[in-house]
């Protein structure tokens, strides 16, 4: 888990039950968002020092995934350097509980760890030995979330369902389809009352169970460019995940519409249901991302790349280092060359 779960004393309670259950319960409680290599291999040394039988990782989508990365690396002791990408991890691993506080990364739900390598690089363990025993989606544990917080992190998970819908790769299937569009549907339906009422236990209970079914959607259905954006945002300049995302979805999305508004004109309903109005799948595509982008707005996070200090000058290397994300980019849409990632930066500005 993070200090900052330990400060308010959310996971007081799983303590008491496992220590009541007879348990001895080790905790670490380190973890920073885009967790570090570094921090990773500590995690796992302090689990071998308490002899772990299992794993239960209980805060936001880092802290899951540097659970997953303990439960999988303190058992089968095999190195990280041979797990990176996809299929490479060997395992066995210990037995293993995800308990997300966030109302949207769904790495509850995910075969996918994703690690700060260096000063800026970010990579990905995917394998479905990362997949939980058991996952616990409690919405009162999402009620102390800061209105910027859930806001964000509630737009991550739609991104994680938009993407999923229209993945270009091979694994798109009807189910994982399905899941997208219930995603959008729980999310679009609550997310306002979840950032403006924190207290509101249905709303939150909906966004958990939005936020869920969008990972497993992408866990089957890869994200793409909006991610492969995001990320340098997060290891160069450290924002948040889910506000990266944010930043450049409304524009990767206009970027994608040449070629997939049909596609997005389809799901554009299920988030806001007013869209059914519009007939012209061109645009209703159009119209679906001024609307995400003016949600954003109206949530109050920040929409320009600028507002975060970002400037013209570190858009040529946002745009390089988005390129290495080629495990992303080859399920968006539409084909994105570097020059591609540079216009659309140019426009998040």
């Amino acid at each position: 888990t993070d200090p900052g779960i330990v400060a308010l004393g959310l996971h007081a309670p799983a303590l008491h039950a496992l220590t009541r259950a007879g348990l001895d319960v080790g905790q670490f409680s380190d973890v920073v968002p885009d967790p570090p290599r570094a921090l990773v291999e500590k995690a796992v040394e302090a689990a071998r020092l308490h002899a772990a039988t299992s794993v239960v990782g209980f805060g936001g989508g880092s802290s899951l995934d540097v659970a997953k990365l303990v439960a999988l690396l303190s058992r089968s002791e095999e190195d990280l350097d041979d797990a990176w990408g996809i299929d490479n991890a060997r395992g066995p691993r210990l037995p293993l509980v995800l308990i997300p506080t966030t109302a949207g990364t769904g790495s509850e739900v995910t075969p996918i760890s994703i690690i700060t390598v260096g000063e800026e690089e970010k990579r990905g363990v995917v394998s479905p030995l990362l997949l939980p025993e058991l996952a616990v989606l409690d919405p009162l544990l999402t009620l102390g979330l800061p209105a910027s917080v859930t806001a964000a992190t509630g737009i991550d998970a739609m991104v994680h369902a938009i993407e999923a819908y229209a993945s270009k790769s091979a694994n798109n299937n009807p189910v994982s389809r399905m899941l997208a569009v219930e995603a959008l549907r729980l999310l679009g339906a609550n997310i306002e009352t979840a950032v403006t009422t924190p207290d509101n236990e249905d709303a939150r209970g909906s966004m958990l169970l939005g936020s869920m079914f969008a990972g497993m959607a992408f866990a089957n259905s890869p994200v793409a460019a909006v991610h492969a954006l995001a990320y340098p945002l997060g290891g160069t300049f450290h924002i948040a995940h889910g506000l990266s995302n944010a930043l450049v979805l409304p524009h990767v999305l206009r970027f994608n519409n040449s070629v997939a508004s049909a596609t997005y004109a389809e799901i554009a309903p299920a988030l806001f249901p007013e869209l059914s109005q519009v007939a012209d799948p061109h645009a209703r595509a159009d119209a679906f991302a001024e609307k995400l982008a003016g949600l954003a707005s109206m949530l109050g996070l920040q929409t320009r790349l600028s507002d975060l200090g970002i400037t013209a000058q570190d858009v040529p290397k946002l745009a390089r280092d988005a390129m290495k994300q080629s495990r992303l980019l080859i399920n968006n849409p539409r084909e994105m060359t570097e020059g591609d990632a540079l216009d659309i930066y140019r426009s998040a500005l």
